[in-house]
């Protein structure tokens, strides 16, 4: 009886089924690079894993190892977290996710909206439908390519793309970790739990359905430190021995169970500090660490990852440890860490286009935990960290193959070289490239008032290997272009530095995750979690005039981004950029706590 209810049909170069960290930067990248985007997303709120519904902070290869955090949409989204939410309250975090996509041009946003069917023609996609739960209305979208980040693979099952569940045997990638026979389990989900210090005592009685865990055997041994805030329970999981899609509710209630049970341990069995102590959230949504992965015409594996060969195709990259939970979860020992199999990486490794599009169906991408990868090597690509880069390749990648008429497979062989230098130049890192400096910018001459600026145009956007690749500069000293005569200037490039590792970015208990805190202490709850001091929060841009007259043309008072664009559209003789710690006017401006201009790039083109 479907047919009794509307119809909405919707129109589009890109389709994204999934809103979560990876279907978000495959819609934004997209969208920026002029495809026209409908993003369909099956929950009221965005992020996915990252939300408010399930609260997991946001790890990538920068956690891991030194200068590698994620940069591009990644770091624009973490550095406005920062700025505008320091008390990490998660509806904000919600409102930010939501205005990312929300009001970016060319993307068309459907919340509450699960993709239920597929049509096909000729072996591609034509549309996709969904049920959108609040106006009981079905979308349909057409679109010349569509997108999967929606965690399960729903277009799987819906088309006919080869697929895989569970974990291979070492035979069939020749993979250390593999098993001696190939079985369908998988990682198990959890459940999440927020806790606060208050200032006196706080009882706690459990429901009568909660398990009961009287000692540390009960709970088979598992890390429970309340003070150790980045441990945030993780292995409150289940559902590895069972079907993580098919069996979702089932697990969901035996998560809840545990849950509680392990809150009601804490305060009520055994001392663990934890008298003044409050239960403040439980997700009641587990999030899901893996179900369906696609098949793509390159599979990454435990090889690719450890010895980091480097790929023609390269997009995007990854550098979590291998960090395979074991199917059992909650109900295997955690003594000596026997229910993980870990082991990590000392650099970042490549993933390849051809992992990002499906082997079978031809207009059919995905980004995400779904990626064309081994259950072995997907133990490291599936953080959100990694994810995001991962949808900001793929996003750019649809865009530029929509642009040239072309299908996914088409534009990795033909336009690779097109995709790269468009995620170099979004600020995107790869490893073993660099980005080509513009040819106005190479073609005029480059001088500062202090110190060298040479490497400003050197092609590595941060420091990496030992190497600084930044111009530290002092405030209200010039860098300039001079040319040979009046020429067009479009606009400007800017990398500043964000402090990627966070080393001088005070109060934030987290270190790395920016995104959220599940367990307070007393000593957090007055705590703003701080922002990068070495962050250049006032500068201008001014231009000479065929006269020789410098004009002011651009001031920004209150820059709190790592990567800026501006158009100018102007013919100047010279452009120059000034960073300033005070206003033209003398009156004295507030930065964020470093009078060192330290800066990656400054290009004109």
């Amino acid at each position: 009886m479907s047919e009794l209810l509307k119809v909405k049909v919707h129109n589009a170069d890109i389709c994204v089924v999934g809103g979560g960290i990876g279907g978000m930067f495959t819609a934004i990248s997209a969208a920026r690079h002029g495809a026209k985007v409908v993003l369909m997303h099956d929950r009221p709120v965005l992020g996915g894993n990252a939300s408010s519904e399930i609260r997991m902070w946001i790890s990538g290869a920068g956690t891991r190892v030194r200068d590698l955090q994620e940069t591009g949409i990644m770091e624009e989204l973490q550095l406005e977290n920062m700025y505008r939410n320091p008390k990490r309250n998660f509806s904000i975090w919600d409102s930010l996710l939501y205005e990312m996509v929300r009001f970016e041009e060319n993307i068309e946003l459907i919340l509450n909206c699960a993709c239920c069917d597929a049509e096909m023609e000729e072996g591609r996609i034509s549309s996709v439908k969904g049920f959108q739960l609040t106006t009981y209305t079905w979308h349909k979208v057409n679109a010349k390519i569509f997108v999967d980040s929606s965690g399960d693979s729903i277009l799987a099952p819906l088309t006919g793309a080869e697929y895989k569940v569970g974990r291979e045997a070492k035979s069939e990638y020749g993979e250390e970790f593999g098993l001696e026979e190939a079985d369908s389990h998988t990682m198990g989900m959890s459940i999440l739990i927020q806790c606060r210090e208050t200032d006196s005592p706080v009882k706690y009685t459990p429901p009568a359905w909660a398990y009961d865990f009287p000692d540390d055997n009960a709970m088979k041994n598992k890390p429970h430190d309340l003070y150790a805030i980045n441990t945030n329970f993780y292995w409150i999981e289940l559902g590895g021995m069972q079907n993580s899609i098919d069996d979702t509710e089932e697990i969901k209630d035996e998560l809840l169970k545990i849950a509680f049970g392990v809150w009601d341990h804490i305060k009520n069995h055994g001392d663990h500090g934890a008298e003044n102590w409050e239960l403040e959230w439980v997700s009641f949504l587990p999030g899901k660490r893996e179900s369906r992965r696609y098949v793509g015409d390159y599979v990454l594996t435990q090889r690719d990852v450890e010895e980091c060969p480097r790929f023609e195709d390269t997009v995007a990259y990854g550098g979590w440890q291998i960090d395979n939970h074991l199917p059992g979860g909650f109900y295997m020992d955690a003594k000596g860490g026997k229910h993980l199999q870990k082991r990590r990486l000392s650099e970042p490794y490549s993933i390849p286009l051809r992992s990002l599009y499906s082997v079978n169906i031809d207009n059919l991408m995905f980004a995400g935990r779904n990626i064309s990868a081994s259950h072995v090597a997907f133990s490291s690509t599936r953080v959100m960290g990694t994810i995001g880069v991962i949808g900001q390749a793929a996003g750019t990648a649809a865009a530029i193959a929509v642009k040239h008429g072309m299908l996914p497979r088409e534009a990795a062989r033909e336009k690779i070289g097109e995709i790269r230098d468009a995620l170099l130049e979004d600020d995107c890192f790869l490893p073993g490239f660099r980005r080509t400096p513009s040819e106005l910018s190479l073609a005029a001459t480059l001088t500062c008032d202090y110190g060298d600026c040479t490497a400003l145009l050197n092609g590595i956007d941060r420091r990496i290997w030992g190497c600084d690749n930044g111009y530290f500069g002092k405030t209200n000293k010039a860098i300039t272009y001079s040319f040979e005569k009046p020429t067009l200037v479009k606009g400007v490039r800017l990398v500043f530095d964000s402090d990627l590792d966070r080393e001088y970015t005070e109060g934030n208990p987290d270190g790395l995750h920016t995104t959220s805190v599940l367990f307070f202490p007393k000593s957090h709850n007055n705590t703003s979690f701080g922002f990068p001091k070495c962050l250049i929060k006032h500068y201008v841009i001014e231009v000479m005039d065929e006269l020789g007259v410098w004009n002011r043309v651009l001031e920004i008072s209150d820059n709190h981004q790592r990567f800026v664009k501006h158009k100018l559209n102007t013919v100047a003789k010279a452009v120059r950029f000034i960073p300033l710690s005070t206003y033209h006017s003398e009156t004295k401006t507030e930065d964020y706590g470093s009078s060192t201009a330290h800066i990656f790039n400054f290009e004109v083109y």
